[in-house]
């Protein structure tokens, strides 16, 4: 037994042995690439973060959080709008793909809150296609307590907490 062992570990020392890493030289630089960089670094840099315009008001700021009560997954009136224009901007372009983020503060177990979490990102969606968006955009998952923006218990970090982030994937 003793003579399998010694040959099973001589060979894993010959097998590791034999998978060295050797180093690998970094290429040069090619002209396109110095090119490249040459253009990027003396771009003006106009346009760069504009994003899209939105046709109703291209000066307002679309916010991508919604807010909910305490253990509710009802939406508040203050949020219609916003959605309503997202709502235009994923129905304008129909390649846009959406991630609805359900959040819930620390109280209520891991089940409950995932739950919780799930309830408020499907009425969110519910929102969105009743208003034009294909369900072919929306994709909603719920991460329940497990990522707080805000940590600690007090009802401020609470009130953070509980949410629904709306995440543009590309």
């Amino acid at each position: 037994m003793q003579k399998y062992n010694v040959l099973l570990i001589s060979g894993l020392a010959a097998i590791l042995a034999s998978c060295a890493s050797t180093t690998v030289p970094d290429p040069e630089p090619s002209v396109e690439t110095d090119e490249a960089a040459t253009s990027f670094d003396t771009y003006d840099g106009e346009g760069v973060g504009s994003g899209e315009a939105f046709a109703d008001d291209a000066t307002v700021e679309l916010g991508t959080v919604i807010y909910f009560d305490f253990d509710q997954s009802d939406l508040k009136p203050e949020y219609v709008d916003m959605l309503a224009r997202h709502a235009a901007n994923l129905s304008d372009s129909t390649g846009i793909l959406v991630r609805l983020e359900g959040h819930a503060d620390e109280r209520g177990s891991r089940e409950y809150n995932v739950g919780l979490g799930e309830r408020r990102s499907q009425a969110v969606r519910r929102i969105l296609h009743a208003q034009g968006v294909s369900t072919d955009q929306l994709a909603t998952i719920s991460f329940g307590e497990e990522r707080p923006v805000v940590p600690g218990t007090g009802e401020q970090s609470y009130a953070q907490n509980r949410r629904v982030e709306i995440k543009y994937l590309n």
